[in-house]
């Protein structure tokens, strides 16, 4: 179903991908520093549960999917945008408390559903992944499976270095000094409230 060089070649611009940040980095980021690595990592399972969804309406027919939720997409876009700049101006105008680390259902609940918002509230992901999964389908096969396929590479790319990206951020959330932690999360929601922007100002296909 695929050569060795396609695999190697599709891995290879997943990485490309994954490695550019992004809200959803911004914020595994953010809650890593602020509430340790266990917030971020539980941020990067709901992500790659959004993904999933994503990939599976892909392998059901993404252009028929998308002529009946069109605007349903638009409202998710909405909600998506003005989510991000709430979560920014928190980490702007909040001002930074002792980290705490104790693990709740209500708390691992709210870091899940949060990856998984954010990874939605852009539905241009739906567009990027139709147009970037379709060039290493073979069309002598059954697409869904390869889409499921090439769907799954995808997602244990951005896992992997995701979960670094909390990892690291965690760590390090234990030794930066108070004003130090500020000026990350500072930067941290203004780089949301700019996602945020961004989705307003996105207009659909």
């Amino acid at each position: 179903m695929f050569e060795l060089t396609q695999i190697l070649a599709f891995t290879l611009a997943c990485f490309i991908i994954v490695i550019v940040p992004g809200p959803t980095v911004t914020v595994i980021i953010a809650n890593s520093i602020r509430h340790g690595v266990r917030a971020g990592l539980i941020n990067v399972a709901g992500t790659q549960a959004g993904l999933a969804v994503m990939i599976i309406v892909l392998a059901t027919g993404l252009d028929l999917i998308l002529q009946h939720l069109s605007l349903l997409f638009d409202w998710i876009r909405w909600i998506g945008a003005a989510y991000l700049i709430w979560l920014g101006s928190k980490l702007l105008w909040t001002k930074t408390a002792p980290a705490d680390n104790t693990p709740t259902p209500s708390r691992d609940s709210s870091f899940f559903w949060q990856g998984f918002l954010i990874i939605w509230s852009n539905p241009k992901a739906l567009l990027f992944f139709g147009a970037f999964i379709p060039q290493f389908v073979n069309v002598d096969y059954q697409i869904g499976v390869q889409t499921v396929v090439l769907g799954g590479i995808f997602m244990i790319v951005a896992t992997l270095f995701d979960s670094l990206y909390a990892l690291v951020a965690g760590n390090a959330g234990k030794w930066l000094m108070h004003s130090r932690m500020r000026i990350v999360e500072a930067l941290s929601g203004l780089c949301l409230i700019a996602g945020g922007i961004w989705l307003i100002l996105l207009k659909r296909s």
